[in-house]
């Protein structure tokens, strides 16, 4: 069974718990067991991490929607960036956008999901990054990224657990003030050629869609790390010609 089937189904909700929980138990229209409300607790894990898989996606909409509001404006471009980056079947687009809009319409703040999303992902800075790079596109839909949402992102980003350095980079990396090519890699442009060629490779290796499904990054998702990849390739052939490197 895809994704889809699990969280719209409204089971995997117990299985969660906290406020992700309560939103899946909203979405299926009863209520949720709550005897993991508070403890968030971290499940076991499997061949196939399901519950991260479900709280990555839920906490891509559901941040989006709360980020579509920062700016003080909503528009119909959210759902549409998000079905660019996600594989969602035709007949799954309305539950999508009754989840979108029954976020939006959640009197709570951000935070309480995005700290349950970095306690999950808590060991999984990668796939942390990708939900980053999903909300940075959702966010950049409407044409520009408002200071409003580059403030929300950076306070997203801080709950994950990325310093101001690594928020740049996730920024630059996605296209937000530049295409430094260093900066996609993480590295500073005094760099020499081997720490160069490091670089590049821990982030070619970082950022491979089959690393990142293996850790708790759902299939659905892969376009997100085929985009990040093609910049990474992108950033490093651009230093390999200006620099001359074999």
């Amino acid at each position: 069974m895809i994704i889809w089937g699990k969280i719209l189904g409204g089971a995997a909700g117990f299985a969660i718990g906290g406020p992700i929980g309560a939103l899946l138990g909203a979405m299926a229209g009863h209520a949720v067991d709550t005897m993991q409300a508070t403890g968030e607790e971290v499940p076991p894990e499997g061949p196939r991490d399901e519950t991260r898989e479900i709280a990555f996606t839920v906490g891509v909409i559901v941040l989006a929607a709360k980020m579509a509001k920062a700016d003080g404006t909503v528009t119909g471009h959210e759902v549409d960036a998000f079905r660019e980056i996600v594989d969602v079947p035709e007949e799954e687009m309305r539950n999508v956008n009754r989840l979108f809009d029954i976020a939006k319409r959640d009197s709570s703040g951000y935070e309480p999901y995005a700290r349950q999303i970095a306690k999950l992902l808590h060991n999984r800075p990668a796939v942390l990054e990708k939900l980053l790079d999903g909300l940075f596109h959702i966010a950049q839909s409407d044409g520009a990224l408002h200071e409003a949402e580059l403030v929300y992102l950076r306070a997203v980003a801080r709950i994950f657990g990325f310093d101001e350095a690594a928020f740049e980079r996730i920024r630059r990396s996605n296209g937000d003030g530049g295409d430094d090519p260093y900066a996609i890699l993480g590295i500073g442009a005094d760099a020499d050629d081997g720490a160069l060629k490091a670089a590049y490779r821990r982030r070619a290796r970082e950022n491979h869609p089959d690393t990142l499904i293996a850790q708790g990054m759902p299939p659905e998702f892969v376009a997100i790390a085929t985009a990040r990849t093609a910049r990474i390739n992108a950033a490093w052939a651009l230093i390999r010609r200006e620099r001359g490197i074999a």
